[in-house]
């Protein structure tokens, strides 16, 4: 069980460390968020008038720190199963936050968030598994 948790959280944080990383170079490359076929029209709730803020979010907290603990992960790290449920968490509060501000929900919002809720039950049950 603990070895499909993991490897269930690998694919997860790997596969949102890419969108992560994709999406927040094209939103720091082109602001305007037109290389993601998105207007600055979409942050027109939020305190943010270009994508660029929002683009290095995204790189740095669901992508880079995504793939580092998927690295943590992978070499079976102490400490991966409590960055596995921090990651769930950030991305969660990421997409919550999201959300709030654009006053928009999307299928992919519905799907990482269901991620994120899957990343902090598998740490848990990692954790737990640790602590027996």
């Amino acid at each position: 069980m603990e070895k499909f948790l993991r490897i269930l959280s690998i694919v997860f944080l790997v596969l949102t460390a890419l969108n992560a990383i994709i999406a927040g170079l094209l939103f720091m490359i082109d602001p305007s968020g037109s290389k993601m076929g998105m207007t600055v029209d979409y942050l027109q709730f939020s305190p943010f008038r270009s994508f660029l803020i929002p683009g290095l979010v995204l790189f740095s907290v669901n992508g880079i720190l995504s793939l580092l603990t998927a690295f943590s992960t992978i070499k079976h790290q102490a400490n991966a199963p409590a960055l596995i449920i921090i990651q769930g968490i950030l991305l969660g509060g990421w997409i919550l936050i999201q959300i709030i501000m654009v006053r928009d929900i999307n299928p992919l919002h519905i799907i990482m968030f269901t991620i994120g809720v899957i990343l902090v039950t598998c740490g848990t049950l990692l954790w737990k598994a640790a602590k027996a």
